[in-house]
């Protein structure tokens, strides 16, 4: 029977962008064929809203943005429809947590992202494009990382508590980095304790900290439902963790081929890589076939 796709929603990093942190003209064209034959895209994202409308502007691409894997939801023209901040005193205790443990973290906020080391911010956003695209020339990769520093608003401060004297500030996220996956993985151990909290990755040396209810699947879920959809009429693809919530929860879920295979394992397809317009052909698969 042929399944008719109402929604798709697409992560970036890994998934829709290529290597440069580009969307390709086939992926675009494969957003407009969808679009024209009224299906709504949806970008779910672990990125801030400036980041994710950075590369979306260039492509010139409209539509709605599931930021901070869940956190705040906006619409198309850029309105917020929903947010799922964490709760100001269990922020504390967070930091109070990682600082405890020495290890390095940024606070996703609706005032922009904060870091106590700007350039170790920058240093890891380096060793992560790196490690992710070896191939990749290092001073290339420093101009991609300054760019995306910048667009981020990433903001330093020389102590967390002072974060809690911004009046009506949003709290969406803790990001945190580490290459000593020994101790990356305690941290994980000691916040998933937490049962107010959801701890996913997008990277084998990150982990990202949100309210429980901030996760891209339950967001994806809520903005369905309240465009009169369900899920079981929509499609998601990703390649990594924190995109899980919603490839379990979707109708139709692609994995992209440069994805681990425990998220490959866990999708019903498996689309090429980012590098080779994956989501494109996921797309044309299913307005082609209705899989």
């Amino acid at each position: 029977m042929f399944w008719l796709v109402k929604f798709i929603a697409s992560d970036m990093d890994g998934t829709l962008l290529n290597k440069e942190q580009k969307v390709s003209k086939e992926n675009k064209d494969a957003i407009e064929r969808a679009r024209k034959e009224g299906v709504e895209v949806i970008i779910a994202t672990g990125r801030s809203y400036q980041e994710a409308r950075y590369a979306l502007d260039e492509a010139n691409i409209e539509c709605p943005v599931i930021c901070v894997n869940g956190a705040v939801v906006y619409t198309k023209d850029g309105a917020i429809a929903a947010s799922n901040p964490m709760n100001p005193d269990t922020v504390k205790s967070v930091i109070r947590y990682l600082e405890g443990i020495g290890i390095y973290f940024e606070v996703y906020t609706s005032d922009g992202t904060y870091t106590k080391n700007y350039e170790k911010s920058m240093a890891t956003l380096v060793d992560i494009l790196l490690t992710a695209n070896p191939d990749l020339d290092p001073i290339k990769v420093t101009e991609q990382a300054r760019e995306r520093v910048t667009v981020s608003q990433i903001k330093s401060i020389e102590d967390y508590e002072k974060l809690f004297s911004i009046r009506e500030l949003e709290y969406y996220k803790f990001l945190i980095f580490s290459n000593d996956f020994q101790k990356l993985g305690d941290a994980a151990s000691g916040l998933k304790e937490n049962t107010t909290l959801a701890v996913s990755s997008s990277g084998r040396e990150n982990l990202e900290v949100t309210n429980r209810d901030a996760q891209k699947g339950i967001a994806l879920e809520r903005y369905v439902k309240d465009r009169g959809g369900s899920l079981s009429d929509t499609m998601a693809i990703g390649d990594n963790f924190n995109d899980v919530s919603m490839l379990e929860r979707v109708g139709r879920s692609f994995a992209m081929g440069n994805a681990p295979s425990e998220i490959k394992n866990l999708c019903d397809f498996i689309t090429d890589t980012n590098d080779e317009n994956g989501v494109a052909k996921a797309i044309n698969k299913v307005l082609n076939e209705g899989l």
